[in-house]
């Protein structure tokens, strides 16, 4: 018997996770592909922070999802951690719906949500179609989930050794909340543990002093994936993992204290078990927000007080750009080439880092070149619309070059950080599946960055200067890159013929120093623009 219930509770569970997962994919898809530009914007103050985490959570149907992402930003330098906190308050808010509504017993919906949303989700030609079956689907299947657990823990009415461990629970709330957390963290779905303990509650013998401690633990439990998420990441990030953290275990401690209140008020709220486990874990959720977010700035301070140290951000955005001079267009070119000569130091910076991670596995580099990524991708568009918004000024015929110049240098810049990017990105899967690296290899690459290196470095300053025997000597160089690009290609070809290198890292290798030679001709672009934009009597 003890076989089948097991088996029972694991297929349930099975289908009420992936019930879950393509619900939140088909409303996701439905919604568009705007769910993390939404949490960039609209977190700039802490209420809107919080409702804005509320809305995401309730789409994505996870708040581990909406929290990764969260640190995600912040890691990324995207988000500051005031923000991230105020979403992650309206994300463990947001998660509770689901709870809510695999209370109500819409188990007789199951089948024909998942009749009608398969016959959309596989027949419709239009997208949007297939996104809504998709959606439906995913409600059915998690309801016969429901059904099946419900079903398959009807034994257990008559395991003592199950009975006497609720009674445990209730007794000691300590033991139901690390049984919970422990589930919760082992399917890192807090969705799917509070499912299970709805579908106990549905049989009857799970009284509500048990579930409560068990509503609890599962929100102990889902900041186990938010913890992976941070590992390796920025102070910022790590900081806003350990905020989630507390702010969780400050409600349980909260609730805690006031566990027998907490429980005759929960009583009151619904008639059946089910309905009321599913009120608890919306309230306690709507209580720790409540309690915490007045003293919302001390939380955030204590939070950096507890992960110490200094943050090293990129700052985002121009820094030289000033609408005030719009009308004075001498000036406006002059800011407009500073940012310019700042986007080009950081592109040159995100190569040289891109590259420790190749030689030297330092695989922590690769989150700042995502920030620095931003910033490039960032200034490439706020240069463009500042020039073009200075050229409706009436504009001499040199400064129209040189508004030509800057804009087609931005757009080079912005392609060399792409290639460091790619660098970075390549490196890390050598460094994930463990491939063999020679130290030729290295070597090789290294030697071949100093000559791109050197060449972005003097077209920098060529920029700078209006240098243009300098942009000149630059462009030269670029056969000599080429030729050693070949070289090292040839090179490759034989040890690949002596056996001498393992063929997935010599394809990424291949790789690396493409995106070098690449990162070389568009240095050439940048000295070409000083030899032709900014060379104009």
């Amino acid at each position: 018997m003890n076989w089948f219930v097991f088996v029972g509770m694991l297929g349930g569970l099975g289908l009420f996770l992936v019930g879950i997962q393509m619900m939140a994919s088909g409303m996701q898809k439905v919604a568009g592909d705007n769910l993390r530009r939404i949490l960039e914007i609209t977190t700039s103050k802490p209420i809107i922070g919080v409702i804005t985490g509320i809305i995401v959570t309730v789409l994505v149907q996870s708040s581990s999802t909406t929290t990764v992402m969260l640190v995600g930003f912040v890691n990324a330098g995207l988000m500051k951690l005031p923000q991230a906190v105020s979403a992650i308050m309206g994300s463990n808010i947001g998660t509770t719906i689901t709870a809510q509504v695999i209370s109500f017993q819409l188990d007789y919906l199951a089948l024909p949500a998942i009749g009608v949303g398969g016959l959309l989700y596989f027949f419709s030609r239009r997208r949007l179609h297939r996104y809504v079956g998709q959606t439906i689907l995913g409600f059915g299947l998690l309801f016969l989930g429901m059904v099946t657990m419900t079903d398959a823990t009807a034994p257990l009415q008559e395991n003592i050794f199950f009975l006497n461990m609720l009674v445990a629970f209730a007794e000691n709330p300590f033991l139901g909340i690390l049984a919970s957390a422990l589930f919760t963290a082992a399917i890192q779905s807090s969705s799917g543990a509070t499912g299970v303990i709805i579908a106990l509650t549905l049989q009857g013998f799970v009284p509500l002093e048990s579930a409560i401690p068990l509503v609890l633990g599962t929100n102990v439990g889902t900041c186990i994936t938010v913890v992976f998420a941070s590992l390796g990441a920025s102070l910022p990030a790590k900081r806003a993992a350990v905020a989630h953290i507390l702010f969780n275990l400050l409600g349980v401690f909260i609730v805690l204290l006031f566990i027998a209140p907490f429980s005759n008020f929960i009583l009151g709220t619904a008639e059946t078990v089910a309905r009321q486990t599913a009120n608890a874990h919306t309230i306690f959720n709507l209580l720790n927000f409540i309690i915490v977010f007045p003293f919302f700035k001390y939380f955030v301070r204590l939070v950096t007080m507890i992960v110490p140290g200094e943050e090293i951000a990129v700052e985002l955005g121009p820094r030289y750009l000033d609408k005030r001079m719009l009308k004075t267009p001498a000036a406006a070119i002059e800011a407009s080439k500073q940012e310019l000569l700042r986007m080009a130091n950081a592109a040159r910076d995100m190569v040289k880092e891109a590259l420790e991670v190749f030689t030297k596995g330092n695989r922590k580099k690769i989150a700042h070149i995502v920030q620095m990524e931003d910033l490039i991708d960032g200034l490439e568009k706020e240069i463009t619309l500042y020039l073009q918004e200075m050229s409706q000024h009436s504009l001499t015929r040199r400064q129209t070059r040189m508004v030509s110049g800057i804009m087609s240098s931005t757009n080079d810049l912005e392609r060399i950080g792409d290639h460091a990017q790619n660098i970075a990105y390549l490196t890390e899967t050598v460094l994930d599946e463990k491939m063999p690296l020679t130290d030729t290899a290295k070597a090789e690459v290294e030697a071949l960055y100093k000559e791109v290196d050197s060449m972005m470095e003097k077209a920098i300053t060529a920029l700078k200067n209006e240098d243009v025997e300098l942009a000149r000597a630059v462009i030269k160089h670029d056969d000599v890159v080429d030729d050693m690009e070949r070289q090292l290609v040839k090179k490759h070809v034989d040890r690949v013929n002596r056996l001498e290198c393992n063929a997935g890292t010599g394809v990424i290798y291949l790789d690396i120093i493409s995106n070098l030679e690449r990162i070389a001709d568009h240095s050439t672009n940048l000295a070409q623009v000083v030899t032709t934009d900014f060379n104009i009597e």
